[in-house]
């Protein structure tokens, strides 16, 4: 049996090409001591905004912050590798806000330091 590795798609590559989104900056302003990323389907249901075409005023730093924000929360109570948790967000379109599951998994990232990065349930 062999073992080896055919192909590698590193979180550096990821980022770079925009299937992960960095929000390091912010994460670290809510707690967060490691690198955070969203994968793209979840920064574009939960935090991208565009006010000129949706009826609710909101703002794409709020939204960010509200997530990380219960994120970290939730993970003060439950510092797992792997960690489940919801957020409400108003989605595109609409006016209420709903419930949205996430997951967050922290890991080794390409240098082997801890890394965060936050997906929907059926992501991996």
């Amino acid at each position: 049996m062999n073992n080896d590795i055919i192909h590698a798609y590193s979180r550096t590559q990821a980022l770079a090409d925009g299937v992960l989104v960095d929000v390091s900056d912010m994460a670290k302003q809510a707690g967060f001591i490691y690198p955070v990323a969203l994968t793209r389907l979840v920064w574009e249901e939960c935090v991208a905004w565009d006010n000129a075409s949706e009826q609710v005023y909101q703002d794409e730093p709020g939204r960010l912050w509200d997530l990380l924000t219960i994120m970290h929360r939730t993970a003060l109570e439950c510092p797992l590798p792997v960690m489940h948790f919801s957020i409400l967000r108003i989605p595109r379109g609409g006016h209420q806000p709903e419930k949205v599951d996430l997951w967050t998994l922290c890991g080794p990232g390409d240098d082997e330091r801890a890394v965060v990065t936050v997906m929907f349930p059926d992501e991996d």
